[in-house]
């Protein structure tokens, strides 16, 4: 018997198995789990090289996964003016201002991070950019990247005033004269963002270290890049190359929604295997976020007085020409991952994955729906009943800024009870795979799980959102394990500590299954590996 190259003992193994097993040791050998039992058992397969790690009754978990993920774009903002550690909008405004001034050879403040709950309505105007970069232009994208704000001397660097007309994927916020205020929202941003200097291919080098590094510290060993441009394909080809990049990552290559059925002999020409990168996915945004009014509703949003608008949102591909290009793509053995944040972005997506059904038959694409805030109830046996996965980013669900002042009096009461219908989805049979979204939101899955399983974030919420859809503990785990991996086409490989699988796991300093679900936010990851290599280690290891 060749001895095992490490043996973990003396844990709390949570396989993440069909059967649920629970044991206390795992024993790897050239990247693989080999064995999988009691110490004792275990124990036997070490040699006088093995290293062996004494888990002290500490938990052993599958390294997780993440189903939507934009590490790349996350590894940009935190190599230029970060937003994400600010908490309000003067220490915003405070960083943006340090940030100007360690950079004095910057033609443009870039970066991004910040918050619309900091901002009354949620759009930040250009005069508060104007007083701590009055020359130089600004422009930094919101945490949930469909916005941005920026300064006047940028709009005037772009010709946008008060004459310039809405795109027809966004909308200028506009002062009471017409001028534009400072918040660009969906494709509005665009105007100004192509005018900013790309980073070089070196720089988007560094951005993807930079995330995955961070990904690993959450114990994430795999994910679905939910927007791969060239410039991030060629980055990531390029760590697969040198063996920079530790991570399993499939790049899910951007629809461009101002073109059509042309581009898709191009897409298909980028698909590529690079070690451990695949382009086997392509992205569609099908439209905005709620917050902005941007996201496509099957009614109208309401006004501050409670009363219908005109407005239902964006829809940003027509549902029949969606049907066609979805039909396309799964004929040719594409897997479609679609942005839904609406009802009836949801409901159309659906449509098409159905249309693509009946013109192809059933396949093993495994194509799938993110987000989902807005699903009406009569659409959410479809998941299962069309084999669309969920892709659901539970941190979201919850009683917050964001949804308590930005969303939910602009639903009203019956659709705001249609959000993030977890619990109904699992209920009705749909397969369900868990990402962060980050930099949108914490990269971190303990605190989805803990949202997912309670309804609350953990120190902040006094009371739970719509509690029917909490997921228990088990389903909420696989979603960001198997569930990712299936969604992945990687479970033949990982997702379980099983023997014959890749060594991708974590440690963990509190079993989750014996932490009460209102602490389920405090686990901390004390190391990670992947294919049996340690890539994070905590101090407290």
């Amino acid at each position: 018997m060749t001895p095992a190259d490490t043996v973990f003992l003396n844990g709390c193994v949570r396989t993440m198995d069909r059967a649920g097993t629970t044991t206390t040791a795992v024993a790897v050998h050239d990247g693989r789990i080999v064995a999988v039992g009691g110490d004792e058992q275990v124990r036997a397969m070490a040699g006088p090289a093995t290293e062996v790690v004494d888990l002290a009754g500490r938990a052993l978990l599958p390294g997780f996964q993440d189903a939507h993920v934009h590490p790349v774009l996350a590894g940009l903002a935190m190599i230029r003016c970060d937003l994400h550690e600010a908490h309000d909008a003067d220490e915003a405004l405070a960083t943006i201002r340090a940030y100007a001034t360690a950079n004095p050879e910057a033609t443009w403040i870039s970066g991004g991070g910040w918050s619309m709950e900091w901002f009354p309505g949620g759009t930040p105007s250009r005069h508060e950019l104007d007083r701590v970069s009055p020359d130089r232009p600004v422009y930094l994208t919101n945490r949930d990247g469909h916005g941005a704000w920026v300064n006047t001397r940028a709009l005037r660097l772009c010709g946008i005033d008060a004459g310039t007309p809405d795109p027809a994927d966004g909308r200028i916020e506009r002062e009471p004269d017409g001028a534009p205020q400072g918040t660009l929202h969906e494709g509005a941003a665009s105007i100004v963002g192509r005018h900013v200097p790309q980073p070089t291919a070196e720089d988007m080098l560094r951005a993807l270290q930079a995330g995955q590094r961070r990904m690993h510290q959450a114990g994430v060993t795999a994910w679905q890049d939910a927007m791969v441009s060239p410039e991030v394909q060629r980055a990531y080809e390029s760590a697969a190359r040198s063996g920079v990049l530790t991570a399993r990552v499939v790049g899910a290559l951007w629809w461009d929604r101002d073109r059509g059925e042309e581009q898709l002999p191009e897409l298909l020409a980028r698909r590529t295997v690079v070690g451990r990168f695949r382009t086997s996915s392509v992205k569609i945004m099908q439209d905005g976020v709620a917050e902005n009014f941007t996201a496509a509703m099957t009614s109208p949003y309401l006004d501050g007085c409670g009363c219908q608008t005109g407005n239902q949102g964006i829809s940003f591909i027509g549902p029949d020409e969606l049907r066609e290009y979805v039909t396309r793509l799964d004929a040719v053995g594409v897997q479609v991952h679609v942005h839904a944040v609406g009802d009836r972005a949801a409901r159309e997506a659906l449509d098409a994955f159905e249309a693509a059904r009946k013109v192809n038959g059933p396949n093993g694409n495994r194509h799938h729906i993110a987000h989902l805030q807005v699903v009406h109830p009569d659409d959410v046996p479809r998941f299962a009943a069309l084999g669309v996965t969920a892709n659901i980013q539970p941190l979201w669900a919850a009683h917050e800024p964001q949804m308590d002042d930005l969303t939910i009096p602009f639903l009203g009461p019956e659709r705001a009870g249609w959000q993030y219908p977890f619990g109904g989805l699992m209920r009705t049979g749909a397969h369900l795979a868990a990402g962060s979204d980050w930099p949108v939101s914490s990269p971190d899955p303990f605190l989805g799980i803990h949202v997912a399983v309670n309804r609350m974030i953990h120190g902040e919420s006094e009371r739970a959102f719509l509690p029917e859809q909490r997921l228990p503990l088990t389903a909420a785990l696989s979603a960001y394990t198997i569930g990712t991996a299936w969604l992945n086409h990687h479970d033949d490989r990982t997702g379980t500590i099983e023997p014959g699988k890749l060594a991708d796991l974590v440690i963990t300093d509190g079993d989750p299954f014996s932490t009460p679900p209102g602490e389920l936010a405090g686990i901390t990851v004390l190391a990670t590996y992947v294919e049996g290599r340690l890539l994070h280690r905590h101090p407290d290891l």
